[in-house]
Parts: C-alpha cells; sequence; structure tokens
C-alpha cells in the first residue's frame, strides 16, 4: 500500500459501533414459580410444603369471598390475575378443576400445587429453592431469534 493510500485510509472516521444487543433470556420462571417465591414466609429464600399451603389457602380465601367453599372458572380467573399476573397463566381452571363440575375448591388446588411442588422440588427434600423455581431454557425459541438468523422451518429470513 503507498504512504498516501495509508494517510487517507488514517484520516477517515471509523465506523459507527454497533448497539449493543440485548442478551436472550436463558432463564426464566414460571408465573406459578413467582407465586410459590412469594410464599416464603420466614424469609429464608426457601419454600415449604407447610408454607405453600398456608399461602394457598390465603390466596384462594381471597377469591373465595362469598365462602362457598368454591369458585367458578370466572373467579379462578381473576384469582389467576392477582397471584399469577395474568388470567390466563398455568396452571388453568381446566387442570385444576379436578372433577369437572366447573368449579374449584380449595382441595383442587392445593393439590395442584401440590403437584408442581413435586415437579420443581429437583432434590427432593420438601423445599423449593429460588435455584429450583427457575426454568433454564436449553434452545432458543421462535420468538427469540436475533434478526437475520435464518429460520430451519420456513428456509427463508426471518422479518423481524
Amino acid at each position: 500500500m503507498s504512504a498516501l493510500a495509508c494517510a487517507a485510509s488514517a484520516q477517515q472516521p471509523a465506523p459507527p459501533a454497533a448497539a449493543p444487543r440485548q442478551p436472550l433470556a436463558t432463564i426464566v420462571a414460571e408465573p406459578v414459580a413467582m407465586m410459590i417465591a412469594a410464599c416464603d414466609q420466614n424469609g429464608d429464600a426457601i419454600v415449604s410444603r407447610a408454607e405453600l399451603a398456608a399461602c394457598v389457602a390465603h390466596s384462594f380465601a381471597s377469591a373465595d369471598s362469598a365462602h362457598k367453599g368454591s369458585i367458578g372458572y370466572i373467579d379462578y380467573g381473576d384469582w389467576a390475575l392477582k397471584w399469577l399476573g395474568d388470567a390466563n397463566a398455568l396452571p388453568s381452571p381446566f387442570e385444576v378443576d379436578g372433577d369437572g363440575d366447573n368449579r374449584v375448591t380449595l382441595a383442587e388446588l392445593q393439590a395442584r400445587f401440590d403437584a408442581i411442588f413435586t415437579r420443581l422440588d429437583r432434590d427432593r427434600d420438601g423445599n423449593l429453592t429460588r435455584a429450583e423455581l427457575l426454568t433454564i431454557r436449553s434452545g432458543v425459541g421462535a420468538g427469540d431469534r436475533p434478526p437475520g438468523k435464518r429460520s430451519k422451518r420456513r428456509g427463508g429470513a426471518d422479518a423481524s
């Protein structure tokens, strides 16, 4: 390269730096896990089955204001909005309503949360730590691909 070319390239401004990208999420918390974490009564960052049972009973009582012993699916949606953050968050009333009578009882809600507790208790010690309440994502979902990456299913570039 000639000295003139070197001098010309040295005087050109550097290209603007690309804006930093937000890293893709690799750890998520299910809405039900967020509720369970909030059930920690003694502040030790661990939720026991007893703490969860008391918390679920408290949350159910707030939805069963008429003290009927059961709530309908609309009331369950209100319960889910308040306690899970969204009326459509899982568990749905259909999976909680064990006898299919279109009503959710405290016993049914407790049974569903007990099953969720068992699923999340990876070390089977009867307690849930914050680490057990998180879900590690093993892959990038369709909505999480960076712009311009090729989709194997569609065979083309994503239109982001």
